[in-house]
C-alpha cells in the first residue's frame, strides 16, 4: 500500500508508481498551461511528464519507480503544496 495526495491505494508487487496510480484512476498532475489532466507521456522514463514527489521532498519518475510498501507521494513539490 502507498499514499498519494493523502489517499491510500493498493498496488501489486512489481507495479510502477504510475501503473498503481492509473489503476486507481488518479492523475499524476495537471498541464502547466491549462487544467487538462496529465498521466505520463512516454511511459519509459525519457520525458518529464510523470514526476511525483516523495514525502521526503525528492522527486521520482512514476513510470520507472517501483512501488514500495509505505510510500507517501504527492503530485506537487513541497513548496507548491505550502502555498
Amino acid at each position: 500500500m502507498l499514499t498519494f495526495e493523502g489517499s491510500a491505494i493498493t498496488a501489486t508487487s512489481g507495479d510502477s508508481v504510475l501503473a498503481a496510480l492509473l489503476t486507481h484512476g488518479l492523475l499524476v498532475r495537471r498541464h502547466e498551461f491549462g487544467d487538462e489532466p496529465r498521466a505520463g507521456f512516454c511511459l519509459m522514463g525519457a520525458c518529464q511528464d510523470c514526476w511525483v514527489w516523495s514525502g521526503h521532498g525528492g522527486r521520482l519518475r512514476a513510470c520507472t519507480t517501483p512501488v514500495v510498501e509505505g510510500m507517501t507521494l504527492f503530485a506537487q513539490p513541497p513548496a507548491a503544496r505550502d502555498e
